[in-house]
């Protein structure tokens, strides 16, 4: 690893020290964090798989009712049955955190009172299309919460990447460049302590010889 210059005074050790400490620290808190988000994340990708499943299953048993009901009536008929809308609906957009990552939360409003009845007389509509329509109005609400947890499951994924990311840059960049400029730092004073003790014990030396020759 190449080793970033540094001066090999004790006010650089005590600093490298806290910085290392510190750098410890939030290496440990990203990688509770990033557990934690990978836990979940697995969740909501298993419950991500099982909605879509279900939709998809009723999506296609509705898609089979309109081709039936297409089949069976007039075509006229089957454009003024779904011209109208049964109900009116909005759908309110907010966020909400999971470990600090916003990801989106969807609720539908059902405008004015609730009501099971079709837009249309059954006189000339065919029971597959009753069917297929009030499929329809029962999978929007899990359509709605599909698209909730893909969203939620994209954010989640970015999210984990970029802690992935600090959590290795912490665990094979910095620490161990911060822990090898701390002995490269602690050798150096070593040695500078080594080298004065012999000058002293040099001098010393040469002050009792001094004294030693005149006596």
């Amino acid at each position: 690893m190449a080793q970033t210059r540094v001066n090999p005074t004790r006010m650089e050790l005590t600093r490298l020290k806290r910085s290392l400490a510190t750098a410890v620290r939030g290496h440990k808190l990203l990688k509770d964090k990033r557990d934690e988000m990978m836990r979940q994340f697995i969740g909501l990708i298993r419950k991500n798989k099982e909605l879509r499943e279900d939709v998809e299953r009723e999506l296609q048993s509705a898609l089979k009712g309109f081709v039936i009901a297409r089949g069976t009536m007039p075509a006229e008929t089957l454009e003024e049955a779904i011209l109208y809308p049964a109900r009116q609906i909005t759908v309110e957009a907010g966020l909400q955190n999971v470990m600090s990552v916003e990801v989106p939360k969807l609720q539908l409003q059902e405008l004015g009172e609730k009501s099971g009845a079709l837009p249309y007389g059954f006189a000339f509509t065919s029971a597959e299309l009753d069917g297929a329509i009030a499929t329809m109005a029962e999978i929007l609400p899990k359509m709605l919460q599909l698209a909730e947890i893909e969203k939620s499951c994209n954010r989640l994924a970015d999210e984990i990447e970029k802690t992935r990311r600090r959590v290795n840059a912490l665990e094979y960049v910095m620490i161990p460049q911060m822990e090898e400029n701390i002995r490269y730092i602690t050798m150096k004073l070593d040695e500078n302590e080594r080298g004065s003790l012999t000058r002293l014990m040099k001098v010393k030396s040469m002050i009792a010889q001094r004294q030693e020759a005149s006596v």
